[in-house]
């Protein structure tokens, strides 16, 4: 194992932004991701930012720091759990149309 994998394994176990249900990235079910990054970003007492900007910031950071070791699959399931977290926080896309008046 790199330094590398190593460094970003001991972030997302033992974080100090927000505690996370194990294996929680593992889940083929964005929506179940999103509530369960949810519920770790409201209930942490640790993280810095307020709890969506934790959450993202978190699914984020495992996204990236995966990187192209991350199959195409379990890429669009976190990514749609980005879309799923935008909607547990009721942030959803706004229309570009509507949001550009």
């Amino acid at each position: 194992m790199t330094a590398s994998k190593k460094w970003s394994a001991e972030v997302t176990e033992h974080s100090d932004a927000m505690d996370l249900e194990e294996h929680i990235f593992e889940s083929d079910d964005a929506k179940k991701i999103a509530n369960s990054l949810k519920r770790s970003a409201e209930h942490s007492h640790r993280r810095k930012a307020e709890p969506f900007q934790s959450a993202m910031s978190m699914l984020n950071f495992y996204i990236n720091r995966a990187g192209s070791n991350l199959p195409e699959q379990r890429k669009r399931v976190l990514e749609k759990a980005k879309d799923e977290l935008r909607v547990a926080f009721g942030r959803e896309k706004q229309d570009l149309a509507t949001a550009t008046g």
